[in-house]
């Protein structure tokens, strides 16, 4: 017993019945013209079908050839080799322009002025020279174990220290650590 909320338990349970008009079931159900319709719509829809798969594949076609005659306007074609100078220039301002658009007002304008070219100049021939990083390292450590030295000392014996220790031992230290990089840089001719 099966109301009709419940749905059929038994073997048409899966089945569904196709909907029809009453104008295509009285054509389908005369045996007359049911076997013609059937086949001249069958060959009707193949034709359709073949002509639509010709069009895409001429346009297919088309679309390849226009490929291939015309290169993309998007991205332009690089040469290869090695980068010139004007490349390299144009591509650090375009990519600081795009990151700089993202900072904050105050760290924009920090970072217009460090990467002036002036600055970056001046900043590069400094780190070249002066401020080498074995020789800050070797000013500090001398630095810390002189005046360490010196405090000791001096307490001890009961002088006062005046606070211009700190910077003569840094110094030693700094001329230390360039005289190091200079006797390594001739030794192993590695920069």
């Amino acid at each position: 017993m099966s109301t009709p909320e419940q749905a059929p338990t038994g073997p048409e349970k899966g089945i569904e019945t196709p909907r029809v008009s009453a104008e295509q079931y009285e054509r389908l159900s005369n045996p007359e013209t049911a076997g013609n319709i059937d086949v001249e719509s069958g060959e009707r829809k193949a034709e359709k079908a073949r002509v639509e798969a010709l069009e895409n594949a001429v346009s297919v076609e088309k679309g390849g050839a226009e490929k291939d005659k015309k290169p993309s306007t998007a991205a332009p074609t690089r040469r290869r080799g090695t980068i010139s100078k004007k490349e390299k220039s144009a591509s650090f301002k375009k990519h600081m322009k795009q990151v700089q658009s993202e900072l904050p007002a105050p760290q924009r304008a920090f970072s217009k002025i460090i990467h002036n070219p002036v600055v970056e100049k001046t900043s590069e021939a400094v780190g070249k020279t002066i401020a080498r990083p074995n020789a800050i390292l070797a000013g500090s450590v001398v630095a810390f174990f002189a005046v360490l030295a010196v405090y000791l000392i001096a307490k001890n014996l009961g002088y006062v220290l005046s606070g211009f220790e700190t910077i003569a031992a840094f110094i030693v230290g700094w001329l230390i650590g360039i005289l190091y990089d200079y006797l390594r840089v001739m030794i192993t001719g590695k920069k």
